[in-house]
């Protein structure tokens, strides 16, 4: 489905924790009527407990609160935070509840990897950003590296209509009546800034690859430059023939990847493609300073994407997720140069040749590790060529 575009939004690009978690907390904070939060993890923690202290809040002062969290991701929500959000009066459910965490079944890879809030209908965050500490990982003094965009304007609408869409789906899942959606706050779709933007979701049914096709098609149209940067890159093969038609016909294509080790087999599976990326003359920058969780973009100097969805199987095949595409210079810029300081004060640039000059043995290692997930995503039936 093609992107709806909608002019008259105003919105503000928000770099890691340090910047989101005030904007967030000071929108909850003003609350009078509603909140709506959406999250992969939601961890017990600093951060953690200070948004679910104001969400707590902001119930007992008359404000509808609901939050949905995924079960895999914060498997801990239901022992750490539900009882006291509810004791608050929040509504607080968990999508997929994880029941037998070692059984392999299809539908447990579906998970809700979305990270949206809507307050009072009149401002939004959209992201990768979790509700987690940046610094909440081990032997790091350095914080995690992520983005979020706050939204207003008429982009409010499609993002509160993905939010109801889905919190419906599972009360009607889970049979739960008790949290009906009644008393609400419609979004104001008035436009109050200049720029334009589209929200993209991709789920199960009718935009299952809508956030895949936004990208192929901007890269397709791109003439100038690419700057993408991911915390899980594992792109399919229609993907990774776009970047190098792109490095081929003079586009300059940079990439920033996860230079620390998080998960060790995509990490390594993703390190399966460097050689044929770095032939086609696309530039690879890993990030050293700390973990890197960005998933964004920038083409062209105007075109840029802030969301969910990371370029792998997993987000691209199987997660919910949501993205915002962002049709504006200056917003564009402010991404780019941000990016550009992270790759200069805290990523290494691969030398062309480095695949080759690693010992076969690691090319082995990493070769192996890319068949194995590719065999994993096949057996769970989501295979394919993309």
């Amino acid at each position: 489905m093609a992107p709806e575009f909608l002019p008259g939004n105003s919105l503000r690009l928000l770099n890691s924790g340090a910047e989101y978690f005030p904007a967030l907390l000071a929108a909850i904070d003003e609350a009078e009527r509603e909140v709506h939060l959406e999250t992969y993890i939601f961890e017990d923690d600093p951060t953690g407990r200070a948004v679910a202290a104001a969400l707590a809040a902001a119930a007992c002062r008359g404000v509808v609160v609901r939050v949905l969290v995924d079960g895999f991701g914060a498997p801990g929500f239901a022992e750490q935070h539900q009882p006291g959000l509810l004791a608050a009066g929040v509504q607080a459910l968990v999508y997929r509840p994880e029941i037998a965490r070692f059984r392999l079944r299809r539908h447990r890879l579906r998970r809700l990897h979305r990270k949206l809030a809507l307050i009072d209908g009149r401002v939004a965050f959209v992201g990768g950003i979790n509700v987690i500490d940046d610094f909440n990982s081990p032997h790091r003094s350095s914080p995690r590296y992520d983005y979020a965009v706050r939204v207003e304007g008429p982009l409010l609408v499609p993002i509160q209509r993905a939010l109801r869409r889905l919190w419906e789906i599972v009360l009607w899942a889970r049979l739960n009546r008790r949290y009906r959606l009644t008393r609400l706050v419609e979004a104001s779709g008035a436009a109050c800034g200049e720029q334009t933007a589209a929200f993209l979701v991709r789920d199960n049914l009718r935009h299952r690859r809508d956030i895949e096709r936004a990208y192929l098609d901007a890269i397709g149209a791109a003439r100038e430059e690419i700057v993408l940067a991911n915390a899980y890159f594992l792109p399919g093969r229609r993907f990774r023939r776009a970047l190098r038609a792109a490095a081929g016909r003079g586009v300059r294509v940079t990439i920033l990847l996860q230079g620390l080790v998080e998960y060790r087999l995509l990490h390594y599976a993703t390190q399966a493609l460097y050689g044929n990326l770095l032939a086609a003359g696309i530039r690879i920058f890993e990030y050293q300073r700390s973990f890197l969780h960005a998933k964004v973009a920038v083409i062209d100097h105007h075109w840029a994407t802030v969301g969910s969805s990371n370029i792998d199987p997993f987000s691209l095949l199987l997660a919910r997720e949501a993205n915002v595409v962002v049709l504006d210079r200056g917003f564009a810029e402010d991404l780019e140069q941000s990016l550009a300081a992270a790759m200069r004060d805290g990523a290494l640039a691969l030398p062309a040749d480095s695949w080759q000059r690693q010992p076969w043995y690691s090319r082995l290692l990493r070769r192996a590790s890319y068949g194995l997930l590719r065999i994993f995503v096949g057996i769970s039936g989501y295979g394919g060529k993309r």
